[in-house]
């Protein structure tokens, strides 16, 4: 049999072998043992470790720079005089009073609210045909979600050359079936301009609406579209009686997130249209961007930012409450 290890009070013997410890040091370890598994069995210090990296990033990627951009609103701060003097509302009257900022108010509302509606629309389709099983499906599955994947900037500027007013593959399509006889100057008229940008949101958002839509259909017990087939339902009225009602609370959270994502862009703007034609695609995000960085008036870039804050948070108070009164119905 296998010699053991006998401690005798001063030390460890093994055989005729005695190895001398000092208790204090054999105390210390056994502290230091304990110490780390209290440490490990306190759960609430174990969680505020762990979400101490996404508070230093909230602190600092979200909640000081929205408190500096309130500080700037009251301030004259530009980029040529850093004073930040403060000076009340004046910012707050000067942007209030530019017709600008109410042609942007509209564009950004109906920019949004377009968008969200075609975007709830086609993404349900796409979830509905994506569930189910076909060959191929995992193909199609990435060609839907392959816009979402692409950097924006780089699809807008493809999109930028599909638009073009004079070398368009797309006026090329329709001008060799004879739909059209002349170039359609597609970022160069205002209800095209608008179209176009809306058209261009709405290819990159789907994607990531169909998956969220996707998990809930998911969800949905196969039994409900068994007997929905069993009494003769076709794909559309299982879309409108039972896919879009029992998906309802996923959907919203869907569109919360298009929502933001909307009200907060301004990337397709500014590489398309730039505002243009004459502030018929401007929008809140895009004249924030042109008067604070490129005019260099930061303080009423950051006034015209903020009214932003009243808009999704009275969109995500509606969204949040609908989705409440349909769980408890």
């Amino acid at each position: 049999m296998r010699d053991r290890c006998v401690y005798d009070g001063v030390g460890y013997t093994h055989g005729d072998r005695t190895v001398s410890v000092d208790s204090a040091e054999l105390d210390q370890g056994r502290q230091v043992g304990r110490s780390r598994r209290k440490l490990a069995d306190r759960d609430d210090l174990l969680a505020r470790l762990f979400l101490l990296p996404t508070a230093v990033y909230i602190i600092g990627l979200v909640a000081f720079p929205f408190f500096l951009a309130i500080l700037f609103s009251f301030s004259d701060v530009t980029t040529g005089n850093p004073s930040l003097d403060l000076v009340g509302l004046r910012q707050w009257r000067t942007i209030l009073s530019s017709s600008i900022f109410w042609t942007s108010l509209w564009n950004t509302m109906i920019f949004t609210g377009i968008s969200m509606v075609l975007i709830v629309l086609i993404s349900h389709v796409l979830a509905s045909v994506l569930v189910k099983d076909f060959k191929g499906k995992w193909f199609v599955r990435f060609c839907v979600l392959l816009p979402w994947t692409t950097p924006v900037a780089l699809a807008a500027v493809s999109w930028l050359w599909l638009l073009n007013s004079i070398f368009s593959p797309i006026d090329w399509v329709l001008r060799w079936f004879g739909l059209i006889q002349e170039n359609s100057y597609y970022l160069g008229r205002p209800v095209l301009a608008m179209g176009s940008i809306i058209a261009i949101h709405v290819w990159r958002i789907v994607p990531l609406a169909t998956v969220i839509i996707m998990a809930g259909m998911m969800a949905i017990p196969s039994e409900i579209n068994d007997a929905a087939e069993v009494d003769g339902a076709g794909f559309w009225r299982k879309l409108r009686e039972i896919n879009i009602p029992l998906t309802l609370p996923i959907t919203a959270v869907a569109v919360l997130f298009g929502a933001i994502l909307t009200f907060a862009d301004m990337t397709v703007v500014f590489i398309l249209t730039r505002g243009g034609p004459t502030q018929s695609t401007q929008v809140l995000a895009s004249w924030a961007f042109f008067k604070g960085i490129e005019g260099g008036d930061l303080a009423q870039g950051a006034a015209v930012a903020l009214f932003l804050f009243p808009l999704l948070l009275a969109a995500a108070i509606a969204i949040l409450r609908m989705v409440r009164r349909r769980e408890v119905m």
